[in-house]
């Protein structure tokens, strides 16, 4: 994403501490073996189970006019929610392998907030039928047969274009008598058996097996993904670059950030890479997995969370544009109009797509053409973990229950992760990672000032010692009267004189 003079990733930032290795003991050292994936280290417990809460926030574009649609008219929306989660993470099979690397699963499970949310999961939502008019679009270049089997029997289960559902069956699953009929007679034909739910996989679950670099044996690679699943590169794209797994795992990163620094995570929701870039101050909230201690640093640009540095970064323009405005996104085509990714190669072929929320940093002809979104900057831009999905859908001719759709990316929902830290996780961190530090540094010049001034102890006791030696010499050169002045002077500096008496200034 940056040009030769652009931001430097986290891994070429930490390569560069090979070259100043610390001595033990220095403030920069215990930094080091604090945020180390290793038992003995202080961010070991806070990196297993992260005592941060996370919240996981989900709008939808509910569909206001599904009947207008069917007649080829424009689409209008209304967003919902959120329908705030609390979420809990943990890792588990935890394995240290002889290579400084990690593997873990990390599990996670949402329970949800009514005091947070706006509205509740027994809420009615209209939303398109995703099996319906994807599985259309999927449907579009086979026989006029196959599409008038497939409109006879969408007829007979009574299946149509767009649904009304509550926020839970959307979410955590339904029974589709659609899915049930193609798991009967096609058992291989759909992954997906049981319910129906855009997030079934997300709730008591995991994103599969991670194995980073723990940073105790080579510090410039610590929380770098080596394998996923034990691959080393995906194949859903077609260039070796958008296969790459490249950054970490998305939830912590290398220290010494700078405003030239750059994020690489690699998302399996997303199936793929994801990179942003510092933009500005962040302020009181660490969105998404950038809690406070993963985005420390302790330089002056920033801002400020409970005492402790922190970067606020964002994704650049380019992360989901096509491959005509951006060329090294040329393997994630086939693309349409540039702002959006096409992700139907990792979600079984269906037309989905992944952007902005509201389309915002997309072609304006995307968001032009469903009434009733609106991009905005400020609630926007991705942050870090920020997933939007929309479908494509259309008309698709021999299947009747499309009617007379114009072709459109309809926008199905966005959700965002969100987390701040605080109580003894907060103060542990901000005693041991950056009050510690700055104490250490500031005693070492006290510690400086201290010995100058013990060196200084010996040099005025030499010149003190020289000034006698210097009277004693001087007197013996002199008459006998101020010889004896000069002796009684320097009898008076060797031994303390007694209370009341005036010595006699000795001339010279």
């Amino acid at each position: 994403m940056a040009s030769m003079a652009g931001p430097r990733s986290i891994q070429e930032q930490t390569l560069a501490l090979r070259d100043r290795e610390a001595p033990p003991h220095t403030p920069l050292c215990v930094s080091l073996q604090n945020v180390r994936i290793d038992p003995s280290s202080l961010s070991f417990a806070m990196w297993k189970e992260i005592p941060v809460p996370f919240y996981l926030s989900v709008y939808f574009f509910e569909v206001v006019n599904p009947d207008e649609i069917l007649k080829g008219e424009k689409p209008v929306v209304r967003e919902r929610g959120p329908y705030v989660y609390r979420e809990y993470r943990h890792k588990a099979n935890i394995t240290f392998n002889d290579n400084d690397t990690v593997s873990f699963v990390e599990h996670r499970s949402l329970h949800f907030q009514p005091d947070r949310s706006r509205g509740s999961e027994s809420d009615y939502i209209v939303l398109p039928n995703i099996l319906v008019l994807g599985g259309s679009v999927m449907m579009e270049d086979k026989s006029a047969g196959l599409k008038l089997m497939m409109t006879l029997g969408l007829a007979t289960m009574g299946q149509r274009a767009f649904m009304n559902r509550t926020v839970g069956e959307v979410l955590w699953g339904y029974d589709d008598p659609l899915l049930n009929f193609i798991n009967k007679y096609f058992p291989d034909m759909f992954p997906v058996k049981g319910k129906f739910g855009l997030f079934v996989g997300m709730n008591n679950s995991d994103s599969g097996v991670f194995t980073v670099f723990t940073g105790v044996q080579n510090f410039s690679r610590i929380h770098l993904v080596d394998k996923w699943n034990g691959l080393s590169k995906i194949n859903y794209w077609h260039s070796e670059q958008c296969n790459m797994i490249n950054g970490t795992s998305g939830q912590m990163w290398a220290p010494f950030m700078t405003t030239q620094s750059s994020l690489e995570f690699f998302s399996p929701e997303a199936c793929r890479v994801l990179t942003v870039a510092w933009e500005d101050v962040m302020g009181l909230w660490a969105h998404s997995r950038v809690v406070p201690w993963l985005v420390f640093h302790s330089g002056h640009a920033g801002g400020v969370f409970e005492g402790i540095p922190i970067y606020r970064f964002t994704a650049p323009k380019t992360l989901f544009a096509n491959g005509s405005v951006y060329p090294p996104n040329e393997g994630f085509c086939p693309c349409l109009e540039s702002g959006i990714q096409n992700v139907s190669t990792c979600r079984m072929g269906a037309p989905l797509f992944l952007s902005h929320p509201h389309f915002y940093n997309a072609d304006p002809v995307l968001s032009e053409a469903v009434l009733g979104l609106n991009p905005d900057p400020k609630e926007h831009s991705l942050f870090l973990d920020i997933h939007p999905l929309s479908l494509f859908i259309k008309s698709v001719k021999g299947i009747g229950q499309t009617g007379k759709i114009e072709p459109v990316v309809l926008p199905l929902l966005w959700f965002e992760q969100s987390g701040a830290m605080g109580g003894k996780p907060l103060n542990t961190f901000y005693t041991q990672l950056v009050l510690m530090p700055q104490v250490l540094h500031y005693a070492q010049y006290v510690l400086l000032g201290l010995g100058g001034l013990l060196l200084l102890v010996p040099i005025i006791y030499q010149l003190r010692s020289q000034e006698k030696c210097f009277l004693f010499w001087s007197a013996s050169k002199k008459g006998s009267q101020d010889k004896e002045a000069v002796q009684a002077y320097s009898e008076s500096l060797m031994s303390p004189a007694t209370k009341g008496k005036v010595l006699q200034e000795a001339k010279l």
